[in-house]
């Protein structure tokens, strides 16, 4: 990512992501993005390091349930009748 603040709002969060604020404030509450709050109303701020890592692993899981994806339809179409495997 470019320099520049440390921490972002979830609003900057949503733009980086090109999601909803609604998403984002869910992502945090389930604890899929570590966030913290900070002064007395309590306001959301995700470090630029939290969301790169939250996004290098949105990469891994996609990646893995692709190949996982693939594997079963290789697996169904081998097991079918008829099929020249």
């Amino acid at each position: 990512m470019s320099d520049g603040p440390r921490f972002l709002t979830l609003n900057d969060v949503a733009e980086v992501l090109n999601t909803s604020l609604a998403q984002v404030s869910a992502l945090v509450q389930r604890g899929d993005i570590r966030a913290l709050k900070i002064g007395g109303r309590g306001q959301w701020r995700i470090e630029r390091d939290e969301l790169e890592a939250f996004i290098q692993r949105m990469y891994a899981e996609t990646e893995a349930q692709i190949q996982a994806q693939a594997k079963s339809q290789s697996t169904a179409q081998a097991k079918a009748p008829g099929s020249s495997r």
